[in-house]
């Protein structure tokens, strides 16, 4: 069944499609610009043109259509099982390894692991996210839960809105954070200009909250541990790069070149926590810090020492 999204116009002069793109960032402007075409979009119950000039007040419909059937082949990929049952399966996903299939990338993604390691995933999210609850960027590891049925998958994605299911990670940034720890608030949505990237764009993005704690300084570089009270798109990539610490390794919003042997950004989700969706029992899975990640510290605690001795 499709979807339907209302939103309401809080200042003039915002076109239709700028608007949509900035409040719905997990659809691409070309994607809103076909459903605006399709006569899928309404202002005021009335199908208008992209480069339509919104005023204050005016109630925006867009209504999304499921995706597209596809055909999604199941692939004998290696898969790291922290934990699995009839319900759930959690996986340590590989910094790399892309989630869903998308537009371009039809194998190799968790999903094709998934489809011929489990031939029973939840199909509550479309034909192209069978099981998928919540995603990880292609370049994070770390910790991902997968539902194998329809009542998992509710509970599960329920748990995320509330924020009853927590999520830690791990990353290594730029720079030398003075503080010991803080919050970032900062309502993030799609870049103005960069289409492709994420940007805190206050009032117009929606709110996110990422809490930081210090757990080693290096000078030029900082490890720290982030939790997130929302999960926006590279919330915490975008977050930490709005405070001058970008992540290392982040090919996105990096600043400089990267001087260590890591493929993407140095962004680890560590450990998550839940309620499992069919016992109610609390329960805690942690994935290990990668090696990539783990001989960046050890290069810099070897400097370090080197510096003080």
């Amino acid at each position: 069944m499709s979807e339907t999204a209302h939103f309401t116009a809080e200042t003039d002069g915002v076109r239709l499609d700028r608007f949509l793109a900035d409040n719905m960032p997990e659809l691409s402007r070309s994607h809103v610009q076909k459903l605006i075409e399709d006569g899928r979009v309404t202002v005021n119950g009335r199908v208008r043109k992209s480069n339509y000039k919104l005023r204050a007040g005016e109630t925006v419909n867009c209504e999304v259509p499921p995706p597209e059937p596809v055909s999604i082949l199941p692939e004998n990929l290696p898969l790291d099982i922290l934990y699995e049952d009839r319900d759930i399966i959690v996986i340590n996903k590989a910094r790399g390894m892309v989630v869903h299939p998308a537009a371009g990338v039809t194998s190799g993604t968790l999903v094709n692991a998934l489809l011929y390691h489990c031939q029973d995933l939840s199909g509550i999210n479309g034909e192209v996210r069978p099981g998928i609850v919540h995603r990880l960027d292609k370049d994070t590891s770390g910790v991902m839960i997968a539902a194998k049925n329809d009542a998992a998958h509710v509970d599960l994605a329920e748990q995320i809105r509330t924020k009853t299911a927590t999520r830690r990670y791990l990353a290594i940034v730029r720079g030398n954070i003075r503080e010991e720890g803080g919050v970032i608030r900062g309502d993030i949505g799609r870049h103005p200009v960069e289409r492709k990237k994420m940007a805190i764009v206050p009032g117009v993005g929606k709110p996110a909250v990422t809490h930081f704690k210090v757990l080693e300084r290096f000078g030029d570089y900082t490890f720290v541990e982030c939790q997130l009270e929302t999960g926006r798109t590279h919330q915490i990539r975008v977050h930490m790069t709005s405070i001058g610490h970008p992540l290392v390794g982040d090919p996105k919003y990096g600043t400089a070149k990267n001087p260590f042997a890591i493929q993407g950004q140095a962004l680890h989700s560590t450990e998550l926590t839940l309620f499992h969706p069919a016992t109610k029992e609390k329960m805690t899975f942690t994935a290990p810090l990668p090696d990539d990640m783990q001989k960046i510290l050890t290069m810099l605690r070897d400097r370090k020492r080197k510096q003080h001795s």
